[in-house]
């Protein structure tokens, strides 16, 4: 979770930087800059990183484990909901994150676009710094439904309000909240309902189910407001989030059920 604070300003310095960069070089040209960064900083980074913690890891595995706790009941149904609500909700942020300055833009903000964009990684930082303070009371389960439903929210507001400026910039928050609160939702609900044992094929599971409709997103989101115009579009995505939502509603519904455990993909 700490890491995921400083991780939020992320678009904030790179949503502008692109857009300067963009004006002064080829696309293709800010790319491979980018790619350059990755191989040259980030991968020495992850390298060192890996040779300071494999001794903590092999003191790990080789230390007696923690009691397994009891899976939820009904589990595979409910690992379902998970996968689907963490699939619904990768595919509603990527198709709004990668549209979101065009997107600002068609509705007749103009250049304030890229502004109210830069405030999404802020109010990122600001609901996992919130969460870390104030949300050790809340269970995990309905964290995630709080997170899923607020762009939905926000999508709302930015249609009814198009094109205030200021409820475009609470559109950019609530989006901001809800992604900020779902990064923090995909690592510690498989821990909630399942427990420790099984926790990375669960978590590989989760985020493979994320990570593929976030693929697809931006192409689906691209030939809907081709077709169904931007507003439309806006509404299709607000359905898919509050799905996503729904998704995670019934999991403690589902847990409670009297039925027994099932086996979880590992």
């Amino acid at each position: 979770m700490h890491l995921t604070l400083i991780a939020g300003f992320a678009s904030s310095l790179f949503w502008p930087l692109t857009s300067w960069l963009h004006a002064r070089m080829p696309w293709q040209d800010v790319l491979l800059l980018y790619a350059a960064l990755h191989v040259l900083v980030c991968l020495p980074v992850h390298l060192g990183i890996a040779r300071l913690t494999s001794g903590a890891v092999m003191a790990a595995r080789a230390a007696p484990s923690e009691e397994a706790r009891r899976p939820a009941a009904n589990g595979k149904l409910v690992f379902l909901l998970m996968l689907l609500g963490f699939a619904i909700e990768g595919y509603a942020l990527s198709a709004m994150l990668v549209h979101m300055v065009p997107l600002t833009q068609a509705l007749g903000l103009g250049t304030a676009g890229l502004l109210i964009a830069s405030l999404f990684g802020p109010a990122q930082v600001a609901s996992r710094l919130l969460n870390l303070l104030l949300g050790g009371g809340l269970s995990q389960s309905r964290l995630a439904v709080i997170a899923a439903v607020l762009m939905p929210i926000g999508i709302v507001i930015l249609l009814s309000t198009t094109p205030w400026f200021a409820g475009a910039v609470i559109f950019a928050i609530c989006m901001g909240l809800g992604s900020g609160l779902t990064s923090i939702v995909g690592g510690t609900l498989p821990l909630e309902l399942f427990g420790r044992q099984g926790y990375g094929s669960r978590m590989g599971w989760g985020t493979t189910a994320k990570q593929v409709t976030s693929a697809v997103a931006p192409v689906m989101m691209s030939i809907s407001m081709a077709g169904i115009g931007v507003h439309g579009a806006l509404w299709v995505v607000m359905a898919v989030g509050l799905a996503g939502a729904g998704a995670f509603a019934l999991i403690p519904l589902v847990s409670r059920a009297p039925d027994g455990p099932a086996a979880i993909p590992s």
